[in-house]
């Protein structure tokens, strides 16, 4: 399977522009290790094109390939099930109220959610999937990206992607260095985001021992960005984008992944920038 990258700067930060290339993968696992020089990913599936955190949003994410890493968010139902869902409580987003950790597993497939009339296409109301069902549809077929909301959901995720053998396909993100370091030691590969507030005092170098990612506000100054990119974290990506002046800045600054709403959007801009500097004879 391929999946075309299609993802570059504007023709106005030369430096960050990347062609469009093919992310190939075998029988094996995608892993975090596959991943481009400079990665995209659909935050909560591309929330400004796709029904957040839905299944149906999520596969059209990767089937429109326009970013190579998927994420979305989890919760713990009262009986210790780990779904998928951004707020503590239902109102937002589906159609019943009251919090995500007082139903069960059975209550949960009652929930519906309800698209955004402001999400272009048409969408029909479903049921919010469960982590195990996002694990079993895409793990291994791209990389994919948990935010832990819950601390209590961290050992049954842990469990989940284990058995499915995801440990080098998954990145587990959270606000709490302390809960990323328990992740490192459960063997799974790490994501630690903070604010732009958070960065202006941080020392991102101490958490280099434990974090795969470090998810960076995109509203945080040139230098806190510049600290981050030299910290020594593998990979510094930065949250949450949605023009291409904002993913040109974070890029020239050095960070080598964009978390965006609106993948689709940016992989367009990107593929026009390129094709302009290429018809002006320019090295894109």
């Amino acid at each position: 399977m391929v999946t075309w990258t299609g993802l570059t700067a504007s023709a106005a930060c030369a430096a960050a522009l990347i062609s469009p290339a093919p992310l190939e993968w075998g029988t094996a696992p995608l892993t975090v290790d596959a991943l481009p020089r400079i990665t995209y990913v659909a935050h909560r599936g591309g929330a400004r094109e796709v029904p957040e955190n839905s299944m149906a949003g999520l596969a059209a994410a990767y089937a429109r390939g326009t970013a190579q890493v998927l994420d979305f968010d989890t919760r713990v139902l009262r009986d210790g099930t780990p779904v998928v869902l951004h707020d503590p409580t239902l109102r937002r987003t589906t159609n019943r109220s009251g919090e995500v950790r007082a139903l069960d597993a059975r209550d949960w497939r009652t929930v519906r959610l309800r698209p955004a009339p402001s999400l272009p296409g048409h969408w029909r109301a479903e049921r919010p999937p469960t982590v195990a069902e996002v694990l079993d549809r895409f793990g291994g077929r791209i990389v994919l990206m948990l935010e832990v909301k819950d601390p209590r959901g961290l050992g049954p995720l842990a469990a989940l992607i284990r058995a499915r053998g995801l440990t080098r396909s998954v990145l587990v993100n959270t606000n709490d260095p302390a809960l990323a370091r328990r992740a490192d030691r459960l063997g799974l590969l790490t994501q630690l985001w903070r604010s732009a507030r958070q960065l202006r005092t941080d020392r991102p170098e101490r958490w280099r021992s434990y974090v795969h990612v470090l998810d960076v506000d995109h509203r945080a100054r040139d230098a806190d960005l510049r600290r981050a990119v030299r910290s020594g974290i593998p990979r510094v990506w930065a949250h949450t984008v949605v023009t291409p002046a904002q993913r040109d800045r974070v890029l020239a600054l050095g960070c080598d992944g964009v978390i965006t709403d609106a993948p689709g959007r940016l992989a367009r801009v990107g593929q026009r920038a390129t094709q302009r500097a290429a018809q002006r004879g320019a090295r894109p």
